[in-house]
């Protein structure tokens, strides 16, 4: 049972949080509410880009609503041509025992336009509002940064944020943003000494470490994805080892063709863990990376999705394309969405160098029976996935960005990945809106079934469609919540 699992879990509690969030994990896990709303940014369709904002979306997810499995509110941005994408806490478990601390503000950058929107969603958690907008002038002439990505509370109180370019969208250098707890005012960059491209990062305070990815530069992704920019060194293929205290880089791991284009980083949540995963979406690979006895870090393969040989594609092998990965709060399971092939995939990880799959669920996708793809080759099904329907409505894109509930017991899921890609690949998605489902987990087995009686249809949405993405819950979440 997952309290038994979860007694090997920090297991350091104490009787009361006086600050936000759980002193472990397992507390996590075993005392924290079920989900009522989840805030995620919608983003308009490249064909409005030009006439209509990005927006905040808040979803009713209790059951026992009214407004059961509806969007509740929008908060519209002040500019267009944003590109909402990943958002995080000011303050999370972290640091829990700070009664000055309180989970009260969504950061929420933006990739394209450079801006930072930080949103009050304590005075009225089911309509957010506007606390603050840090314009990309600032973010420029401050750090030389660009296209602002992950953020992450730290237990000092402060806020800090990965950028994946420099300021005009190259590779010439990136690093991170820090932000003042208290008045999010632009403190400095955190790191010291560059790297070339960013996307991702996850720190380990007991072990002085952090690792951080890479996605591409950003005048590359933002165009749309060409294989000639993979040619020219434009994605990534390294992870990055900083000492935590230094803020200095002490080794980069070369991933090399099993890792190109490592993207979400995922340490266990136990914070005496030294091993994690992070999911390669262009090699559809996943890599735990973990301490050698030595002190440094090393990598291996531990899961690879085989490519699928098509006719009616762009290129004669179709990539699963790993693109968001999470680990449960118990350290048990690891869960992982293939944009391309349009599968969900769920596996046991006790035994960290042999994942064993456990749960899959297909949503869509590239390989759908009734699309134009043909598959003539495939080494892991006998004949390509039916098409999906929820509610009359039959599922465009595939699953892309996934929230696992505290207690592990359900996955929410939207498609869009990038709005430039998701045109790409997905043009009818692009038309008709986006969507997020959610999925029930087996916990103790393994297991994934398609709840039917929960859809968000992006496409019904008042100013038009819109396409959905990262999801983030006012209490807390796997992929968010960092313990010390």
């Amino acid at each position: 049972m997952a309290s038994d699992r979860l007694k090997a879990l920090s297991p350091a509690l104490c009787s009361q949080c006086t600050g936000p969030g759980y002193p472990s994990p397992r507390e996590a896990m075993l005392n924290g509410p079920r989900e009522k709303i989840v805030y995620l940014p919608c983003i308009t369709p490249p064909q409005f880009k030009k006439t209509r904002a990005d927006y905040l979306a808040t979803v009713d997810v209790d059951p026992t609503s009214p407004t059961y499995s509806k969007v509740i509110h929008r908060l519209l941005m002040p500019y267009l041509e944003d590109e909402l994408h990943h958002s995080g806490w000011n303050a999370c478990s972290s640091c829990h025992d700070d009664p000055s601390r309180a989970r009260n503000r969504l950061i929420l950058p933006a990739i394209n336009s450079d801006r930072l929107y930080i949103i009050d969603v304590a005075t009225d958690p089911r309509a957010p509002r506007f606390h603050k907008i840090i314009e990309p002038s600032d973010v420029h002439k401050k750090t030389g940064l660009g296209a602002p990505h992950t953020t992450h509370c730290l237990g000092s109180g402060e806020v800090m944020i990965s950028c994946i370019g420099d300021s005009e969208g190259g590779k010439t250098k990136t690093g991170f943003i820090i932000l003042d707890g208290k008045d999010f005012s632009l403190m400095e960059n955190w790191e010291k000494g560059h790297i070339e491209m960013g996307y991702d990062f996850w720190y380990q305070p007991r072990h002085n470490v952090m690792i951080s990815t890479e996605w591409g530069a950003p005048r590359a992704w933002r165009n749309g994805f060409k294989l000639e920019d993979v040619e020219s060194e434009l994605y990534g293929h390294r992870l990055y080892v900083w000492d935590w205290e230094k803020h200095t880089l002490q080794q980069t791991l070369e991933l090399g063709k099993e890792g190109m284009i490592p993207l979400e980083i995922r340490f266990l949540h136990d914070p005496a863990a030294t091993t994690g995963y992070v999911g390669c979406a262009l090699s559809s690979t996943v890599i735990r990376f973990y301490r050698t006895p030595k002190g440094d870090w090393a990598t291996e393969t531990v899961i690879k999705i085989p490519p699928k040989k098509v006719e009616g594609w762009a290129l004669p092998e179709m990539p699963g394309l790993i693109t968001d990965i999470l680990v449960s709060l118990d350290d048990r399971f690891l869960y992982f969405s293939n944009w391309l092939h349009g599968d969900i995939r769920q596996y046991d990880i006790s035994n960290r160098s042999k994942p064993k799959l456990v749960g899959q669920v297909f949503l869509g996708g590239s390989i759908q029976s009734d699309g134009p793809v043909k598959v003539i080759k495939d080494e892991e099904r006998t004949s390509q996935p039916e098409p999906v329907f929820v509610q009359d409505k039959r599922l465009e894109g595939s699953p892309q960005m996934i929230q696992l509930s505290l207690d592990g017991k359900r996955l929410y899921v939207t498609n869009s990945l990038f709005t430039a890609w998701d045109e790409q690949f997905y043009p009818e998605m692009c038309k008709r809106g986006g969507w997020m489902l959610q999925i029930d987990v087996d916990t103790d087995k393994g297991g994934l079934t398609l709840n039917k009686n929960f859809m968000i249809d992006f496409g019904e949405e008042p100013y038009g469609p819109v396409l959905g993405h990262e999801i983030r819950y006012p209490g807390g979440d796997c992929t968010s919540d960092i313990w010390l």
